[in-house]
């Protein structure tokens, strides 16, 4: 039985990636600050800091001694920062590193340890189109639009969250672990609720992307048809941008 561990559970695509792989017969552990309005049937919901290496190794405890050793993790918990990289704020910069990437990279030393000394596992983090592309606002055009879009931190985050991955896929590559990455480009959820018009009208698929888009590539990557991609950053935005 494949067990899973969904960080950020509560917000669209973590709740769009847990019902993904309920039906594909996992058992779903999800992982967040506050508990979701509506709890997906199934979902064993653990209330829990990814930033804390105390508070993640508890949970991992209760969710392998209730649901079984852990197969797949996936870290989508994160929060967005707006405005100007001249006028960010280091408490603004700290708050955006600690959440997006240190709670990235502690659930993946914690749970990666027990995948590498089973020798199985595969974890895909939530990295950005704005982690590759130095951001989607055009403030030559108008400054205006920084205020609307991810910004500096936002972008330095998973700029970090993307070299990690790549880290971790070649030290856990020989111990039989899978470490990928998707790069969303602007998908349709409360975190993105105020995106320009005009750049959305950039994206040339002429849409913005579904959480279930990504759930979709998430499932992709864990899975046994993905057994020889590790190291993989999937671009998910509408061919917003191409590398």
């Amino acid at each position: 039985m494949n067990v899973a561990v969904v960080t950020g559970a509560s917000g669209a695509i973590g709740s769009a990636v847990c019902r993904q792989l309920l039906a594909a017969g996992y058992r779903v552990a999800g992982l967040d600050l506050a508990e979701p309005e509506v709890l997906r049937k199934g979902v064993s919901f653990y209330s829990c800091d990814v930033a804390s290496r105390i508070a993640v190794r508890s949970v991992v405890e209760d969710i392998e001694e209730h649901l079984g050793p852990i197969t797949a993790l996936v870290n989508v918990a994160g929060i967005v920062s707006r405005g100007s990289a001249l006028e960010l704020t280091i408490s603004e910069y700290e708050r955006v590193m600690r959440v997006n990437v240190q709670g990235t990279l502690v659930p993946c030393q914690v749970i990666g340890q027990l995948m590498a000394e089973r020798r199985q596992g595969a974890i895909v983090n939530l990295g950005s189109v704005v982690g590759k592309n130095g951001g989607n606002a055009r403030p030559w055009l108008d400054p205006a639009e920084q205020d609307s879009a991810g910004n500096i931190a936002y972008g330095m985050s998973k700029a970090a969250v993307h070299s990690m991955t790549q880290f971790l896929a070649k030290e856990l590559a020989a111990r039989g672990v899978r470490v990928n990455a998707v790069a969303p480009g602007p998908i349709a959820t409360s975190m993105t609720s105020s995106f320009p018009d005009n750049l959305r009208a950039l994206i040339p698929l002429g849409r913005m992307g579904r959480a279930e888009d990504v759930a979709a590539a998430v499932h992709f990557l864990l899975s046994e048809q993905a057994g020889f991609i590790s190291g993989e950053i999937l671009d998910i935005n509408g061919a917003l941008w191409c590398d």
